[in-house]
C-alpha cells in the first residue's frame, strides 16, 4: 500500500501513526527534556567526523578523475572517434554528476554542527529546526548554493502539520530513516521535509518516533523526572547546543512557552509577524 502523502518520497518503506507508544528504552540522541520541550539531536560527532572525511577523500578522488579525463580528450586523436573516447566522455560525466551529490554531503557534515538539534514543544505544539541548507532532500540544485555553505534554514512548524514515515537508506545493513513530512494544514499534500532520524538498523527506527509522540501526548512513559534525563541542566544543554548556531532570540525563548498566549507576547515584544 503506498504512502498517503503526496508526493511520495524515495525510498518509503511505511507511513507512521501519531499517539503515545510504550518507549522504556533511554535514547542517546535525546539531548534535554524538561516538562514544557524536549530536544533530539540528528547528527552524532563520530559520524559527522567519519563522513565529512570519507567524503571529503571522495571529492579528491573525483577531482583527480576529472581532471585525467580532460587531459585525455584534449590529448586523443581528434581526427577519429574511438572507442576510448567514448569511455572517457562517460566516465568524466559520470565523475561530474558524482561530484554533484558529493560536495553537498561534506558541506551536510561539515556545517550541521553541534547536532543539529530539533525541538519539541508540546504546550504550543510547535517545532522548532535550525539547520544547514544541505539538511534535506534535494538532489537539482541551483548551482549558487553551493557558494552559500552555511546559509541555514531556521524555521517554526505545527506538530500538528508533521507526519512521520519511514524510509529505506538502500543500504546492504537495511538500515531506515524516520523523515518528518510537512504537510498543508488539514491535507496529505507535502510541502517539506525534515529529517528526525538519520539512521537506524530494524526496529530501532521508531525509537525516537515513539519517544516524541509520546512527549507530545503529555504520556511520559519515560518519565523526564527519573533522573535519566536533564531537566535540570538547561543551562548546559543551550551552552552546548543552541549558543552561536544563529538561532533567533524569540525562538529560543519560544522553547519554554507554556501556551500559544505567552508564545505569542514572545513574538510581538520581538516584533514577530506571521
Amino acid at each position: 500500500m503506498p504512502s498517503k502523502y503526496r508526493p511520495q518520497i524515495f525510498g518509503w518503506f511505511g507511513d507512521l501513526d501519531k499517539g503515545p507508544r510504550l518507549v522504556p528504552l533511554h535514547d542517546r540522541r535525546l539531548s534535554y527534556a524538561n516538562n514544557s520541550y524536549c530536544a533530539f539531536i540528528r547528527q552524532d560527532l563520530n559520524d559527522q567526523i567519519f563522513y565529512a572525511c570519507l567524503y571529503f577523500v571522495a571529492i579528491i578522488c573525483g577531482s583527480g578523475a576529472i581532471i585525467g579525463c580532460l587531459w585525455l580528450l584534449v590529448h586523443h586523436d581528434s581526427s577519429k572517434i574511438e572507442f576510448i573516447d567514448i569511455v572517457v566522455i562517460l566516465g568524466f560525466i559520470i565523475c561530474c554528476l558524482a561530484m554533484y551529490y558529493v560536495i553537498p554531503q561534506v558541506y551536510h557534515y561539515l556545517f550541521s554542527r553541534r547536532g543539529s538539534p530539533i525541538i519539541f514543544n508540546r504546550k504550543t505544539g510547535k517545532v522548532y529546526v535550525n539547520e544547514s541548507d544541505f539538511f534535506n532532500f534535494k538532489f537539482l540544485r541551483h548551482p549558487a548554493v553551493f557558494l552559500q555553505p552555511k546559509k541555514r534554514r531556521i524555521k517554526e512548524y505545527d506538530w500538528d502539520d508533521l507526519h512521520g514515515v519511514v524510509i529505506h537508506n538502500m543500504s546492504r545493513n537495511a538500515l531506515t530513516s524516520t523523515v518528518l513530512m510537512v504537510c498543508q494544514p488539514g491535507t496529505h499534500q507535502v510541502i517539506d521535509h525534515i529529517m528526525l532520524d538519520p539512521i537506524r538498523a530494524g526496529a530501532g527506527s521508531t525509537f525516537v518516533w515513539g519517544w516524541i509522540n509520546s512527549f507530545m501526548f503529555f504520556c511520559d512513559v519515560a518519565n523526564i523526572d527519573d533522573g535519566e534525563y536533564k531537566s535540570d541542566q538547561e543551562a548546559a544543554f543551550k551552552a552546548h547546543r543552541i549558543d552561536g548556531q544563529g538561532w533567533p532570540e524569540w525562538m529560543v525563548e519560544a522553547f519554554n512557552a507554556t501556551s500559544l498566549e505567552e508564545l505569542a507576547e514572545i513574538k510581538q515584544q520581538h516584533n514577530i509577524t506571521e
